[in-house]
């Protein structure tokens, strides 16, 4: 199956940049938070694989961390949004 492997730079949490492969049906293959709290992103990184990504923005998008008007789950939010249009190119 073709695969699109993202590298997006993340803005106001911890993690430094998350590194992304997705199906060429938009589904998550991997993620991987570089950064950040270790044993949450290993987490959501686990949650996610399988998914739509659709489904992984809607479910992701606006959640926030303490006093951060965003989160790692949000910031992949944002680099699904960002990306899924050109996936399947």
């Amino acid at each position: 199956m073709e695969q699109k492997e993202i590298t997006f730079s993340t803005k106001g949490v911890c993690a430094k940049y998350i590194r992304i492969v997705l199906n060429a049906d938009n589904t998550i293959a991997e993620v991987e938070f570089y950064g950040g709290c270790n044993g949450n992103t290993k987490g959501i990184a686990s949650l996610v694989r399988g998914m739509k990504a659709e489904d992984v923005i809607e479910k992701l998008r606006g959640t926030t961390c303490g006093f951060r008007p965003t989160s790692c789950p949000d910031q992949l939010a944002q680099a699904l949004s960002e990306n899924i249009s050109t996936a399947s190119e």
